[in-house]
């Protein structure tokens, strides 16, 4: 269960960036889904502490990692105190990617290239009947097609099974935090990312077959709980807790595979950027899901052994 919730919220940051664009599945027509009964998300009490940041430092160099979610509840109130003083200071924000008009109009060719299966092949026949019974029952559930996701590879519906729901009961990626930072930023503070919509979409696409299916599974298994996991995960993230936050998404995960390239890999590579970064005088501040910043071999783990003092300031 904890390895889904881990992939659960590592899926949100590929989402958020798929939604920008016309349609889910391409030119695929999606019925609107079924009226939910559930408590609305904005529901949810949650602790009032703020959300985690971190700071690193030396003479001239200022480096601020805050954990975001990338998609959250309307009207979260997150965005004060510490965090909003850091943001101000700093004269660049630093995103894991930027998503500019031009980069959303290539975004669409990026997908065709990334998540479409050859012709001929088709994503319920990589299923098995027991697979393909949990699948199917789990897109009627939410009001889809059981062929709407077809043409497209397992992590690929996958993503979009998981999010689906998460829409409909209430999050919005126009409330993400990476949203409210841009919109806060404002126009005097540059931007920059860590990566690009085409490498994200590659950390998926090349995942082995067997763990897309795997993955596509359990989403479906649990399509029913997806947005009570991942309301456990803002508490925990709201409050502030990354300890608790690191047990919900990072602990567990059962694929070595699935963990080294969603999370570990990723945390070295900007590890890397941040110890390279620090060679330039000024204040930036870098704003990454928040699993990447909880757990064992988290960003501040990887910098920390390449000598660097990261201090928790919020």
């Amino acid at each position: 269960m904890r390895n889904f919730k881990t992939r659960i919220a590592s899926a949100t940051s590929a989402v958020a960036m798929l939604l920008t664009l016309p349609a889910c599945a391409q030119t695929q027509q999606l019925p609107t889904p079924v009226e939910s009964t559930r408590v609305a998300a904005e529901t949810v009490e949650m602790e009032k502490s703020g959300p985690a940041l971190w700071q690193l430092a030396d003479e001239d160099t200022t480096i601020y990692l805050f954990g975001t979610v990338h998609a959250l509840p309307k009207d979260v109130d997150w965005y004060k105190g510490d965090i909003a003083e850091a943001l101000t200071s700093s004269e660049k924000l630093v995103t894991e990617i930027m998503m500019t008009p031009e980069i959303e109009a290539s975004t669409q060719q990026i997908i065709m290239s990334k998540a479409v299966l050859p012709s001929g092949t088709t994503l319920r026949s990589l299923l098995d009947d027991e697979q393909k019974t949990i699948y199917e029952t789990a897109m009627t559930k939410i009001g889809l097609p059981v062929g709407a996701f077809d043409r497209f590879e397992p992590w690929f519906a996958s993503i979009n099974l998981a999010m689906l729901p998460l829409l409909k009961e209430g999050y919005d990626p126009n409330a993400g935090v990476e949203k409210i930072l841009e919109g806060k930023a404002g126009p005097d503070i540059a931007r920059g990312e860590l990566e690009t919509v085409e490498f994200q979409m590659s950390v998926f696409d090349e995942l082995p077959i067997e763990s897309q299916v795997k993955f596509l599974v359990e989403t479906a298994e649990n399509v029913d709980n997806i947005k009570s996991m991942l309301d456990a995960m803002v508490a925990e993230w709201v409050e502030g807790d990354a300890d608790a936050l690191a047990i919900l998404m990072n602990d567990s995960m059962t694929d070595p595979v699935i963990a080294d390239r969603l999370l570990y890999a990723r945390n070295s590579n900007w590890a890397e950027w941040i110890d390279n970064r620090m060679d330039t005088p000024g204040t930036i501040f870098i704003a990454v899901g928040a699993g990447h910043l909880a757990g064992d071999k988290s960003v501040q783990d990887m910098l920390e052994t390449r000598g660097f003092t990261v201090t928790r300031v919020q």
